[in-house]
């Protein structure tokens, strides 16, 4: 059996590092581990500065490889039709500091009033390797709605607003297997896992 290739995730939220090593596990057969900043000795975040999901990603991936581990990056949001795509790349810290309940009242108080409830999530994916060449870039969306109350316990995040037609029922309310099948972040690491393959020669 072949050693496992460490790769650090660089995200200080914990739901996202299950998340993610559950939907790579079952793309690339359990050959990469996922570690944590902390673990890979990184104390110091990275300032955000980009106004796309791929900017963000590739400054989170190229920080967390000067750790000398592979480094895998998602920028991930929620993006609003009636909100001219807010709120996008600030959807962690829509309502100040990353709080769930705050932004999602937030996002509430937003769309009261509003018809058009038509929203997508949408993930981007950058993997960065220490000894250079070019990143893996790879996106993901889901189309869905933002109900007027949350409904669901799981998930994290917008997750409990956020109605998948094709699901019936929002992602919090829906198990970790069927939030996989339809997520944005599950469809990143589907068109990722191939590449990622690929170039470190792994069989899948």
């Amino acid at each position: 059996m072949m050693e496992k290739i460490k790769m650090v995730l660089a995200t200080r939220n914990g739901g996202k590092i299950r998340e993610l090593q559950k939907l790579l596990d079952e793309e690339l057969g359990a050959c990469v581990e996922l570690v944590s900043l902390e673990e890979a000795g990184i104390s110091d975040d990275v300032e955000e500065t980009g106004n796309t999901f791929v900017e963000n990603a590739l400054i989170k991936a190229r920080h967390a490889a000067a750790s000398g581990y592979i480094a895998l990056a998602d920028d991930s949001g929620l993006s609003v039709a009636a909100l001219d795509g807010a709120p996008g790349v600030f959807s962690a810290r829509y309502a100040g500091e990353h709080d769930d309940a705050a932004n999602n009242r937030l996002l509430l108080h937003n769309m009261e009033g509003v018809t058009d409830r038509r929203a997508a999530f949408v993930s981007v994916l950058a993997c960065v390797f220490p000894a250079g060449g070019e990143p893996i870039l790879c996106e993901g969306r889901v189309q869905g709605e933002i109900l007027t109350a949350p409904r669901g316990e799981n998930g994290f995040g917008y997750d409990p607003l956020f109605f998948v037609p094709a699901l019936g029922k929002t992602l919090a309310q829906a198990s970790a297997e069927e939030k996989n099948s339809v997520s944005h972040r599950g469809a990143a690491v589907r068109a990722f896992a191939p590449l990622f393959a690929a170039r470190m020669g792994i069989k899948i």
